[in-house]
């Protein structure tokens, strides 16, 4: 195995020892909290203890960090081996190569801030930002989207995954604010979406770790 297969693999070691791990616990979590939010609405009492709201939170926070971390990581492997690697886009294009490196410390720097906004306007300019520029780096050369069956591409659906973290993360403080429960309906139904993109997620990222070893070794001979 040469190095370049070995930077392959730290995308999915990091889905399986991390990111699916949180997801478990964070909806676990978000049972718990769903069930003594109902045991005490008409004043009763739940053996549920209410930490387990908090933890579901901060859990949340951390779920957001991974999975838009583990998005830049395959898009860092992708674009600098397809590209920078393969294609000397270091020396045939160096101001498109500075370029793609301003936009992960953008990505960063916008998520980075995204967690210490308070205010609804600025959480809402870097979750746009932060959205923004994992796009942007989706759209660069070498990265494998399968866009002619979208529907079922591990890169739409994980883009489509990390923007709805990303959106959850910007709107925790509202869901606490906000009385008639729409910013939590909205949590929810997004985030059980969510939920089935990374099963989808799980399942495409092991035929395209094939169908991409099996497509190079061909274009090899």
């Amino acid at each position: 195995m040469e190095t370049v297969d070995f930077f392959a693999l730290i995308h999915p070691i990091l889905a399986v020892v991390v990111v699916f791990p949180i997801i478990g616990i964070v909806v676990h979590f978000a049972w718990q909290t769903r069930q003594r939010r109902l045991q005490t609405a008409d004043g009763g009492k739940s053996k549920i203890p209410p930490v387990v709201g908090r933890e579901h939170v901060q859990l949340g926070r951390w779920l957001t960090g991974s999975v838009v971390g583990i998005t830049l990581v395959a898009l860092a492997y992708v674009i600098f081996a397809k590209s920078v690697i393969k294609n000397q886009l270091w020396s045939k294009n160096p101001t498109q190569a500075i370029l793609i490196v301003l936009f992960f410390i953008a990505a960063i720097t916008s998520l980075v801030l995204l967690y210490r906004a308070r205010q609804q306007l600025w959480r809402g300019i870097f979750a746009t930002s932060t959205g923004l520029w994992l796009v942007v780096l989706g759209c660069q050369e070498g990265v494998f989207r399968r866009t002619n069956e979208w529907y079922w591409s591990h890169y739409y659906i994980g883009i489509t995954a990390a923007l709805l973290m990303v959106f959850s993360l910007a709107i925790v403080e509202d869901i606490y604010k906000d009385r008639s429960n729409r910013w939590r309906y909205a949590h929810i139904a997004l985030n059980c979406f969510a939920l089935l993109l990374f099963f989808g997620q799980g399942m495409t990222g092991m035929r395209d770790l094939f169908e991409i070893a099996f497509y190079e070794g061909l274009a090899a001979k």
